[in-house]
């Protein structure tokens, strides 16, 4: 199975984020703070060179799933309930009226 590699620019390109913002996220993703919607996330990357220091890669389906986590859905309205009306003075328990001697 071969897996389509893409540069960072690329991938940022696909994400519709600058080089820098795809940077922060994968250090917050190594620090495990990173979050997509409200939702815990890792990003998957290679980084080749000597010491894991050179140019940083990503496969195609890992850009793929960063965007369906990306994806707004909107949420089904509830239906209204009618206002419900407040009886006037409230906070008062007995019936309003003159005192009987």
């Amino acid at each position: 199975m071969t897996t389509n590699l893409l540069t960072s620019r690329d991938a940022a390109a696909r994400l519709g984020i600058s080089p820098l913002t795809l940077y922060d996220w994968l250090s917050q993703s190594d620090a495990g703070t990173f979050m997509i919607r409200g939702v815990e996330t890792t990003i998957h990357y290679f980084q080749g060179g000597r010491k894991g220091q050179g140019r940083i890669k990503m496969a195609e389906s890992e850009v793929n799933r960063l965007l369906s986590l990306m994806a707004a859905s909107p949420r089904q309205r509830l239906p209204r309930k009618s206002p419900q009306s407040k009886r006037l003075l409230q906070h008062i328990t007995i019936t309003p009226g003159r005192p009987e001697n």
